[in-house]
């Protein structure tokens, strides 16, 4: 969940955390009632996902995140899929010196060298993972918290106190000794929350529910045999 949300435009109920939309649906207060921000909400936030190129970017720009609001990050994106190859990491791997100048004049992104050369040495990084278990999406959902260790009810109060839990501190570790940089557990919390690695929606949010199904349907990758 990203930090640093904008002013809302509309008022969430104090008890609940709850938005009311002009659709007369009642949402996770932190999209703010911004029109991207809600979209945003609807139909990528908490969705699982097992594709490799979109789980390699998520964690990336949860990088370039820090510091920032995902606000910010998301109405880049486009401009950071322009510059990274579109976060084909097979292509990032290769990039040189001169992407990572190409990439500091670029105004569309954040232009943070550290955060820049970090993306570049992380899709090698993956690489390495890919190699190891088949695929990224066999990796990062093996540390997928089991049900019996997650909050009763993800109500409001419960959100307010999740920042990063035992599962996205042992990921955000291994990641670490795996040579990659910018994924520190309350980063790495925030792209299993937006992956569907958890569900966080709250309580009483309309897309709660339809979550939660797809997560049940949802058929988690393993590592193939022979990896």
């Amino acid at each position: 969940m990203a930090d640093e949300q904008p002013a809302a435009k509309v008022e969430r109920d104090p008890d609940t955390g709850l938005l009311m939309g002009s659709d007369g649906k009642e949402r996770c207060w932190w999209h703010g009632g911004l029109d991207d921000y809600q979209r945003y909400h609807d139909t990528e936030w908490g969705w699982p996902v097992d594709e490799d190129r979109r789980l390699f970017e998520k964690i990336c720009l949860e990088g370039f995140q820090s510091g920032l609001s995902w606000l910010t990050i998301l109405r880049k994106r486009d401009a950071f899929r322009a510059a990274f190859a579109n976060f084909e990491f097979d292509k990032v791997a290769e990039f040189t010196e001169a992407d990572v100048e190409r990439c500091l004049q670029d105004a569309g992104i954040v232009r943070h060298r550290r955060k820049i050369e970090s993306t570049i040495n992380n899709a090698r990084r993956a690489l390495d993972l890919r190699a190891e278990f088949g695929s990224l999406a066999a990796y990062f959902w093996s540390f997928e918290p089991k049900p019996e260790d997650r909050p009763a009810r993800i109500d409001f109060a419960t959100a307010r106190t999740l920042g990063k839990t035992a599962e996205s501190t042992a990921l955000s570790k291994d990641l670490k000794k795996r040579g990659w940089s910018f994924v520190g557990p309350t980063t790495v919390y925030a792209f299993m929350q937006s992956m569907g690695m958890v569900n966080d929606h709250l309580e009483g949010c309309c897309c709660r529910n339809g979550v939660e199904a797809a997560r049940d349907t949802f058929r988690r990758p393993e590592k193939r045999t022979g990896s």
